[in-house]
């Protein structure tokens, strides 16, 4: 990733065009609303066709929940921080993700462009529909109230202060990753992949994290 120093309090322009430029910036409750929205009417559907036994869902929804945290874990660190090595990989990369951890307070950045979130989505669609059939339709409705949960998850930790309760962990363990080591805590929602893929931060770094000036880290 380009080296550049973190700007808790500024934002940067990715783009001349001032309609692209616009389009990288987003509130987070717009596609937190609409995926939870589009998750109801997915298990409406599911319910009112009644195609296969409802006890399903005792296991699709959480399913599906449970595998978006694992795409989650899996695209951060390996598409987000992949190994760039010539300028346009770099640029490409900081396009994606690095200004994120340029400007990690930016708060019309803290979630995925709506164009590039619903054709990502629409493809795990059909690939969960394609595999299941109906069934697939249910836990398409848990991977993307999986994505909604996490989008409030990475807001919170990014624009709210840490609470004074088992909650902070959250706070803790994103922080590690952005002013610690980028190279670890790749997951926000479910930072037990973390633990099982061995990319949790070595003590070292997280000694030196919660050691950074207030406003930085917690």
């Amino acid at each position: 990733m380009k080296s550049f120093k973190i700007d808790n309090k500024g934002s940067g322009r990715l783009f001349s065009s001032s309609v692209l430029e616009r389009m990288t910036r987003t509130h987070f409750l717009i596609p937190v609303i609409f995926y939870y929205a589009v998750a109801i009417v997915f298990m409406w559907v599911t319910w009112e066709q009644k195609t296969f036994p409802f006890m399903n869902a005792v296991w699709l929804l959480p399913a599906g929940w449970l595998l978006f945290t694992l795409v989650e874990y899996l695209i951060h660190r390996f598409l987000f921080h992949f190994h760039a090595v010539s300028e346009k990989e770099l640029n490409f990369q900081y396009n994606i993700h690095g200004v994120h951890h340029e400007f990690p307070k930016d708060k019309k950045r803290l979630v995925m462009p709506p164009v590039i979130s619903i054709l990502l989505s629409a493809g795990f669609y059909f690939l969960f529909v394609f595999l299941l059939g109906d069934m697939g339709m249910l836990l398409f409705a848990g991977f993307i109230s999986g994505y909604s949960s996490y989008l409030i998850i990475h807001f919170a930790v990014h624009a709210l202060k840490p609470p004074r309760n088992f909650l902070r962990f959250f706070w803790t363990h994103h922080s590690l990753h952005h002013y610690a080591s980028v190279h670890s805590a790749f997951s926000v929602s479910m930072p037990l992949w973390d633990y099982l893929f061995g990319t949790l931060p070595g003590k070292k770094n997280q000694h030196a994290a919660l050691k950074l000036p207030d406003g930085k880290a917690v």
